[in-house]
């Protein structure tokens, strides 16, 4: 399986990338994926470091060039750039993460044992996962698009989400590639590696039946409202009274559930420009209803440069959540002043919101505190779990508007099953155009409204109490094992070095 020719490991790269891509939603062919990283790893053997990062970038290029390509959407569509400077603006944002890929192929090469011994097949997928977590949480606040573990929920696999979460588990896809290209390549050792990885495989399915969550109370009615009001709408003037008349009217006819979920800044104004005549008549109508509400808006601080995007309950429970993670070049722009300047020129505006402290209390809703996170945030498996011992379900506010018709608003729900796997707990998921989703513990979608629709889900979940190992300890046996390879890595070199 090791690749000779340079072209033809070139070409064979930027294809498993784009196959890497169609492993995810909605395309979901997820046994693609530990075959499109196996064909990038055995692309790999025996280069330099610099090819292999050339490769690694062409991968990138293949599995971004798709898999994010609807940013071009958000730039043009609704950013008002021209065809031109958007096509630029996408091209360097797909190259950029492209980068990563690259980095991990360079690593592997640069660092891979002396020998061809058993630790050599974890090598390459500790550092392709080290960098996937270097890329989704430590780099310009995170960018987790497209992790390995996304495109295994439906597989054994997604047995070890709730123990490993996201990176545990997408270790295990590379390791699964890593284990086929020796298994190819080298002659000792294949009966016990293809034991080893069919033995994860078949754990993986086992853990599928295990329940580390259990229920603290009766099932609750609640309704989750899709109001269809496409981006380019949105925040026009004219619009807004239209805006909050159709989630009164839907809300009024759902009061019999104890919880109804808007979707991220459906109000299309600011907390004080509505407060007074719309929200507090509504959360008293909600109070006599024994309704919970919870709806987003943005909201200001103490200034009138300092804004947050925020979720409110309303009804008997009165609560906000201010967004914590934010969006880089979407909510907050990086890189000041440059990035502001270019984006100027292009006569692209974007917001600038201030982040909400760390430590925010839970909201409740239904008798039950409860899990906020608005948009992006549902990417960041490790804000799904502070706080979590005291609530009861996930509550996700979404705006997928800005992408329109395309691939992203399915990719941006498999993210949030996989938040409800890793927790044990249903997700509420409220989306502006979709896909609203209901998702039960087990990542399976309860309910879902189809896209561009106006819709409302009604649904009984139920409250659920526990921990899983993930929600425990979190990224923490991952890091350990990152440390734990590299340590063997450098050793073994050492010693090798030192025996010449």
């Amino acid at each position: 399986m090791k690749i000779k020719s340079n072209i033809i490991g070139d070409m064979l790269a930027a294809i498993a990338g784009i196959l890497f891509t169609l492993a995810f939603a909605p395309f979901d062919y997820p046994y693609l994926a530990p075959l499109a990283l196996s064909f990038l790893f055995a692309s790999w053997e025996g280069i330099s470091p610099q090819r292999a990062l050339l490769r690694g970038f062409l991968f990138g290029l293949g599995s971004f060039g798709l898999g994010v390509s609807w940013v071009y959407i958000s730039i043009h569509d609704f950013g008002g750039v021209n065809e031109l400077s958007a096509g630029l603006l996408t091209c360097f944002f797909c190259s950029f993460w492209a980068l990563f890929p690259a980095l991990a192929g360079y690593i592997s090469v640069k660092i891979r044992p002396n020998n061809r011994g058993l630790i050599s097949i974890v090598v390459m997928p500790v550092v392709w996962l080290s960098v996937e977590y270097f890329r989704g949480n430590l780099f310009l606040n995170g960018f987790p698009w497209l992790q390995s573990a996304n495109s295994q929920l439906d597989t054994p696999l997604a047995g070890y989400i709730a123990i490993l979460g996201a990176y545990g588990t997408g270790f295990l896809v590379a390791l699964t590639a890593s284990a086929i290209v020796y298994i190819a390549q080298v002659k000792c050792h294949k009966l016990i590696v293809t034991a080893a990885i069919f033995s994860v495989w078949g754990i993986g399915f086992g853990l599928q039946k295990l329940h580390w969550t259990h229920s603290i109370g009766e099932p609750i009615k609640v309704s989750l409202i899709q109001g269809n009001i496409t981006q380019d709408q949105k925040w026009r003037p004219e619009n807004k009274l239209k805006t909050l008349q159709l989630y009164k009217g839907l809300t009024e006819a759902h009061w019999d559930s104890a919880v109804i979920v808007w979707p991220e800044t459906s109000v299309p104004a600011y907390l004080s420009e509505v407060n007074d005549w719309f929200l507090l008549p509504l959360s008293k109508a909600a109070e006599q209803h024994h309704t919970d509400l919870i709806v987003s808006l943005p909201v200001q601080g103490d200034s009138m440069d300092e804004k947050y995007n925020a979720v409110m309950t309303l009804g008997k429970e009165i609560g906000s959540y201010r967004k914590k993670h934010l969006l880089p070049f979407g909510e907050f722009l990086p890189w000041q002043p440059v990035s502001g300047f270019i984006l100027n020129s292009l006569g692209l505006k974007l917001g600038n919101f201030k982040a909400g402290n760390k430590d925010q209390a839970l909201m409740k809703a239904g008798g039950y505190p409860f899990m906020t996170t608005i948009c992006y945030e549902d990417a960041f498996g490790d804000l799904g779990i502070e706080g979590l011992s005291n609530a009861a379900y996930l509550v996700n506010a979404t705006n997928d508007g800005w992408f329109g018709n395309s691939i992203e608003p399915y990719q941006h729900l498999q993210m949030a099953r996989m938040r409800a796997m890793e927790v044990g707990r249903f997700m509420l998921r409220a989306t502006n155009t979709g896909v609203t989703a209901i998702i039960g513990p087990n990542g399976k979608v309860l309910n879902k409204a189809p896209l561009f629709k106006v819709a409302v889900l009604n649904e009984r979940i139920i409250p659920m109490g526990g921990l899983t190992p993930y929600a425990r300890w979190g990224d923490l046996p991952f890091r350990v094992l990152i440390v734990v390879v590299f340590s063997l890595i450098f050793y073994e070199k050492w010693f090798f070095k030192r025996h010449d």
